[in-house]
């Protein structure tokens, strides 16, 4: 049932629409708290979609919300399920997304 939840709000946070993407990376920030370790099967296909391209946004809001949702991740999930997509990630990003991610897994 999360994969069936999670595969159709993906895309929300790529969407073309900056207010779509910005909405969407906020309520992904009140969702945390609430599933916490829950979300373990299904944060390999979260965490692509929450640091591609929002991280290293030029809109303000979506680059805060996008940083508010990688804090909450790292505040409220026990960290070893989240070592190896960080790792992965930062190793093809580039910019301030590379030093955001490589500063929450130091």
């Amino acid at each position: 049932m999360l994969f069936q939840i999670f595969d159709a709000f993906k895309p929300r946070l790529h969407d073309s629409n900056s207010k779509v993407t910005q909405v969407a990376l906020e309520a992904m920030h009140k969702m945390i708290p609430l599933l916490k370790d829950h979300l373990s099967p299904v944060i390999n296909m979260l965490i692509p979609a929450i640091v591609d391209n929002n991280l290293n946004s030029k809109n303000p809001g979506i680059y805060a919300a996008a940083t508010n949702v990688i804090h909450a991740l790292c505040q409220h999930l026990d960290t070893s399920l989240l070592l190896q997509p960080f790792c992965t990630k930062a190793q093809f990003l580039s910019g301030k997304a590379k030093q955001d991610l490589t500063e929450k897994l130091a």
